[in-house]
């Protein structure tokens, strides 16, 4: 008999114990879904070319290449103009169908104001981006190559093609990892939106 009255009473607490239980999760749960979206806000990075762009640019460190005269460049000597660098390589196949568009676009926007500047990361000669400029027809692109293919670590990229948008000062505006139809409409206007007006 006791032994019956113990079990019961220990029926009753575990029962009082999930009713409070749900109770009060329920209670939470009905003030969350109250409460205004605008409580818990969300920060949405400004974006354009279809990747985040930064809310104040970041400055690059120094970043050394050679022409396709074989002379010595650096980011430094682009300043005064906005640049979209792309970082790729002859082996990489998203870079082989995304140059063309690179192509394109430095044909329709190349000025002295703005120019693409494709920069290999091959570690060969001159020559053999020069090759692969014939072979896929490109002519508006300047060949660019960093032969020690230090680049991608110099700008901490993780994977190619990677594209930086750089402003005239030098520093960067925003990055996108993976190919990109760089010569679609949507992407020339949002680049001419950055360029001064005429």
């Amino acid at each position: 008999m006791t032994s019956r009255i113990l079990q019961l009473g220990i029926l009753i607490l575990v029962v009082t114990a999930v009713g409070i239980t749900y109770y009060a999760f329920s209670e939470i749960r009905q003030s969350v879904s109250q409460t205004p979206a605008t409580a818990m806000p969300v920060s949405e990075p400004a974006t354009a070319f279809g990747f985040p762009v930064h809310a104040v640019p970041k400055s690059l460190p120094a970043l050394a290449f050679v022409d396709g005269d074989r002379q010595k460049r650096t980011l430094a000597s682009f300043k005064g103009k906005l640049v979209l660098l792309n970082i790729w390589a002859t082996w990489c196949t998203p870079c082989r169908e995304e140059m063309p568009t690179l192509d394109r676009l430095q044909a329709k926007l190349g000025s002295d104001q703005f120019e693409v500047i494709a920069l290999s990361i091959d570690r060969a000669e001159v020559s053999l981006i020069e090759k692969f400029y014939e072979e896929l027809g490109l002519d508006a692109l300047a060949v660019y190559v960093d032969p020690t293919g230090s680049a991608s670590t110099t700008l901490n990229v993780i994977g190619i093609p990677a594209t930086l948008l750089i402003n005239s000062q030098g520093e960067e505006m925003g990055r996108v990892l993976g190919p990109a139809e760089w010569d679609a409409p949507e992407m020339v206007e949002a680049i001419q939106h950055y360029l001064p007006a005429e």
